[in-house]
Formats: C-alpha cells, sequence, structure tokens
C-alpha cells in the first residue's frame, strides 16, 4: 500500500513511519524539512507547509497514494483543505485528534468515545474536535474515508519525560541524585503513559483494517500510576535512590510558577481513564512496553545524545521545596500556638 504521512517524523509519527515501512507499505513524508528524520532510508519526502492551502492542495494532486496518516491538522481549517484535497482519492484517510477534546475535571469514568466533548480541555482540544466533526460529517455527507484515532500521555526515544513542572530533562538528573521531587497535590490523581511504539501500532492497523471508516478510537494505555507510583518506578526504572516525593497543592503551584505548570492545570491534577475496549477490539490496541521499560529506553536514547541536563541548571524545585518547607514549618508553629478553639 502506499501510504502518505503529513508529518511522519515527530514523536508518535517517527514510529509510525517505521512500522509502515517494516510491514512492507511505501511510505511518503510530507514535511516542512525542518525536524532531523529518524526513518529508514526508503522512505520518500515532500517539502511544504500544509497551512499554505492552495500550495498543499496542489502539491497532493500529484501525489498518488491508498491512505493518508495526518498528523498535524489541528484546527477545522486544516481539516477543510484536507478534504478538498484528498476527496474521492483515497480510501483510508487516518486523523491524529487527542483526548483534550474532552472537558476536565470527569464525572465518571472510564470515558468512552462517546463521552460528551464539550467544552474540551483547553483551545487545542477545541479545535481537535471542530476537525473531528468536519471530517466525520465529510463521511456521512461525502464518504470521505476518516478514521480518528485520539492519543493521551505519549512518551518515548525523540522525547522527554514529563513531570509535575514540565519536560526539563533535569528531572532526570534529580531522580538519579536522590534530589526531592515536586508533586501536586497529594500524588494520588491517575496518569496512563503510552509509550510511542503500542501508539504508532494502533495508526498503522487503522491504515490496514477495513470497515473502520467513520469511526472513532481511543488509544491509550492501559497501566494506570499515581503520581506516586510514576515517579517511584521513574527511580526504580533508573536504579536511583527511592525518590523523595514533595507535595505541594496544585493551586500553590500554578501561583507561584504560572508558565511551568499550564499542563497541571489542564491535565495532570485529573483523574483520568480511557477504556481502550474499542480500539482492543477492532485495531488490536495493546499496551506491550512498560513505564518501567519505556523510561529506560526514553533516558538511554537522551543520554545517547548527552540530552540530560544537570539538576542545577534548574533552580526552580529546589526554590519550591525551601519555600513551600518553610511555609508549612510556620503554619504548624501558628496553629501549634493557638488553643483547640482558634484563640491564641
Amino acid at each position: 500500500m502506499d501510504v502518505l504521512l503529513v508529518g511522519g517524523t515527530g514523536l508518535i509519527s517517527t514510529g509510525i513511519t517505521r512500522q509502515l515501512v517494516e510491514r512492507g507499505h511505501d511510505v511518503t513524508c510530507y514535511t516542512r524539512g525542518e525536524t532531523e528524520p529518524r526513518v529508514p532510508d526508503s522512505v520518500d519526502f515532500l517539502e511544504g507547509d500544509r497551512t499554505d492551502y492552495d500550495r498543499f492542495e496542489r502539491q497532493m494532486a500529484d501525489v498518488d497514494v491508498d491512505a493518508v496518516v495526518d498528523m498535524v491538522c489541528f484546527t477545522p481549517e486544516d481539516a477543510e483543505s484536507a478534504i478538498r484535497a484528498f476527496s474521492g482519492r483515497i480510501d483510508r484517510y487516518v486523523f491524529c485528534s487527542t483526548i483534550d477534546v474532552y472537558s476536565r475535571p470527569v464525572s465518571r469514568m472510564p470515558l468512552a468515545e462517546d463521552t460528551p466533548r464539550h467544552p474540551p480541555t483547553s483551545e487545542y482540544g477545541a479545535n481537535k474536535a471542530a476537525a473531528e466533526d468536519r471530517f466525520l460529517a465529510a463521511h456521512v455527507d461525502e464518504g470521505f474515508p476518516v478514521t480518528v484515532l485520539r492519543p493521551w500521555h505519549t512518551y518515548g526515544e525523540g522525547g522527554r519525560l514529563i513531570h509535575t513542572l514540565g519536560d526539563a530533562t533535569s528531572y532526570v538528573s534529580r531522580i538519579r541524585e536522590g534530589r526531592p521531587i515536586v508533586v501536586h497535590g497529594d500524588g494520588t490523581s491517575v496518569w496512563a503513559p503510552c509509550h510511542r511504539d503500542d501508539v504508532a501500532r494502533a495508526f498503522v492497523s487503522a491504515v490496514e483494517t477495513e470497515g473502520v471508516e467513520g469511526e472513532t478510537y481511543h488509544v491509550t494505555a492501559e497501566e494506570h500510576l499515581t503520581w506516586n507510583e510514576y515517579h517511584r518506578t521513574v527511580a526504580a526504572a533508573l536504579d536511583a535512590p527511592e525518590p523523595e516525593l514533595v507535595h505541594v497543592p496544585t493551586d500553590v503551584l500554578s501561583e507561584l510558577v504560572p508558565e511551568r505548570t499550564q499542563p497541571l492545570r489542564d491535565h495532570f491534577q485529573y483523574s483520568t481513564v480511557f477504556d481502550n475496549g474499542k480500539a482492543k477490539a477492532e485495531l488490536g490496541h495493546e499496551q506491550t512496553v512498560s513505564w518501567a521499560e519505556g523510561v529506560r529506553r526514553t533516558v538511554e536514547w537522551l543520554d545517547d545524545r548527552d540530552r540530560v541536563d544537570h539538576w542545577e541548571t534548574d533552580p526552580v524545585p529546589d526554590r519550591l521545596v525551601a519555600a513551600w518547607r518553610d511555609a508549612r514549618a510556620r503554619l504548624d508553629t501558628d496553629f501549634g500556638g493557638s488553643d483547640a478553639d482558634g484563640s491564641a
């Protein structure tokens, strides 16, 4: 099968490209040419900007493929352009959406694909939801052969490990050196990282599987962890000391370091579990890479490229730990100096 990836060199899409080639497909990647590709030599490349719609559609008119996997469609306008470019010309169009289309916090779990999506978690999620709507309407009205996949947190070689304060690689150094790790809340909210190879396999299956047009699938992890266990597993995977976890309320972190806590406000503070049953049954989706194994592989990739920053390059965690411990000590002293009825 001839497959075009719009994208193809990002975290998930690198895995998709490699697996498509391994399965014998002819692959072309459409990119801006700004990212060094880590894909087989047999892959062909076209360069361009898919948001330059006129040029993109002219370029696509000269491409003869059976299927398209679109990893960089972010808005309904992008979706409209893709429909114009590929309608009536392909057998399958796989759209990479996101679980950000759902609201946070959720009222019940696990979430199924028909869970109401409004209001979405973020502007990014709102645009992805609007793109989904446009594609699925085109499927109903015009027979556009779209399949929608919704990943969650995907990580792996080529990426980093996330944590409460973002994705600075100095986190790995802190874990290795036994430095205190800032954790939001009490560390019991639930998170589920899925390695990019497992997510990529679902995309490849969506290309190859008949009868999935017009369907939407969750392709998320099955191994659900509290954030406390998340960090403990990272430490164990790296043969590091048991981590010293310092729990700080989410609202305090948001106020003190707002520039470091957008993902915390939108995602990390909430427990969310997704039902993968539909993708497991129809796409064969499964989590084969454990969090511990994925951590080892990801950090090895970073180490090989000297991309792990030393913990001293990021003073924010230690400043937060010191300030929080000082505030807690003063609170304990003040409260301990009061009578049970609150009087001095």
